[in-house]
């Protein structure tokens, strides 16, 4: 109505413009991927990782940190967690933005639909993260960007529709719902 072409006259009047979510996507080929079992969170030796491994692994597959623990690499020697599989292809979408919540349940659930193809994989994981300077974090609360702005949540999905929830908040913020 009128409101909303006040609103679109004063952004335009600022050169104000909306922006649309930037996405990459990129295969990665011949990636040790850690084995995980739905139901062990704290995973077994020699049989599946735990959920703190998990996380570490996604987070240097994330930044492209090689996996190969090599002796010669002074960026890093780590490696893929133990029990681990060689997956051939891995498909990593990166989606940067203001994204809203029910953007990320569509999301999901288009994800759920990815199991519909026996001969994919066993999990797949969605990784969510806040913005560090966001006003607001977990529960409407003041975020506590100046002391960290960790503000994250990962979904592993199983085949069986089993999940994991992984949420990460700041030491100065509340945790979340």
């Amino acid at each position: 109505g009128a409101e909303g072409s006040t609103l679109m006259s004063y952004f335009s009047k600022h050169h104000i413009q909306a922006l649309k979510p930037k996405i990459t996507f990129s295969t990665l080929r011949d990636l040790q991927c850690p084995v995980l079992e739905s139901n062990e969170l704290q995973g077994k030796p020699e049989e599946s990782c735990s959920t703190e491994e998990l996380l570490e692994w996604l987070g240097a597959v994330l930044n492209q940190v090689s996996l190969d623990n090599k002796s010669s690499s002074f960026l890093s020697t780590y490696s893929c967690p133990q029990p681990n599989t060689v997956v051939e292809k891995a498909f990593l979408c990166t989606i940067t933005g203001f994204i809203i919540p029910e953007k990320v349940i569509q999301l999901l659930e288009q994800l759920c639909c990815y199991f519909g193809e026996p001969k994919l994989a066993h999990w797949l994981t969605l990784t969510v993260h806040g913005f560090a300077d966001s006003p607001v974090a977990w529960r409407e609360s003041e975020h506590g960007f100046h002391k960290g702005g960790e503000n994250l949540y990962n979904l592993v999905l199983f085949r069986n529709l089993d999940y994991w929830l992984q949420m990460a908040v700041g030491t100065h913020d509340d945790c979340p719902p």
